[in-house]
């Protein structure tokens, strides 16, 4: 019989061997993650003659999602969203708005913010995302609420609005699921522009606030 023994350099080099083995695989068994990316064109319009601020807060800008039934780590996805939402809008508002101005901190009372006609803060409150019962059929499906300030720069309330979104990956023979929920996410962020430019005017707090600034320079100008 003969027995076989491993010395004591050669016992870590084989413990750190596994350990650098292990981590490799626990790194691999992540989610696979999606950073949103896409172009969006701006509105064909005539600009509102008002210089507007916006102000994306940490959740906005950093936005992601993931399987909430799971935890972020042991999700299937994790799609991060936040870099285009930022994209979208600023392109958005910049051709609706005649001057669109990122605000340095969210407006207050003690906020020595810029001076403009309002500010506009969005929100996402609510996404869900449907996957394809097949899985060579990548068709996946997003659909977000959003929520939207809009305050004076002291921070008061002008106007506070739900608007919903919702993209479908329009075909299904894409190379990856990774671009399908990808596209998935950029036709849904092109339906929130859609909405939010044909819709903006006719949120009754938002009208009443535009009929109530025409009336006042209508006086001024008299």
């Amino acid at each position: 019989m003969s027995l076989s023994m491993t010395s004591a350099p050669d016992a870590r080099r084989l413990y750190l061997a596994t350990a650098i083995l292990l981590l490799a695989l626990l790194a691999g068994c992540g989610p696979s993650t999606v950073v949103v990316k896409g172009s969006f064109p701006p509105p064909l319009m005539d600009p509102l003659p008002l210089r507007l601020g916006v102000w994306y807060d940490e959740a906005f800008a950093g936005h992601e999602f993931f399987d909430e039934a799971k935890s972020r780590r042991e999700s299937d996805w994790l799609v991060k969203t936040g870099e285009a939402q930022v994209m979208m809008w600023d392109t958005l508002l910049a051709g609706m708005f005649e001057e669109l101005v990122p605000m340095r901190a969210r407006p207050g009372p003690d906020q020595m913010n810029q001076l403009v006609d309002a500010v506009l803060v969005p929100h996402v409150d609510e996404l869900q995302y449907a996957i394809p019962t097949h899985t060579n059929v990548k068709v996946y499906e997003i659909w977000m609420r959003y929520r939207f300030e809009l305050l004076t720069t002291g921070g008061d309330p002008i106007a506070d609005w739900t608007m919903t979104a919702y993209g479908k990956t329009p075909t299904a023979f894409l190379q990856s699921d990774e671009a399908a929920v990808n596209l998935a996410a950029v036709v849904a962020l092109r339906d929130a522009g859609a909405n939010f430019a044909t819709n903006f005017t006719r949120v009754p707090e938002v009208r009443e606030w535009l009929e109530r600034r025409a009336a006042t320079r209508e006086e001024a100008e008299q």
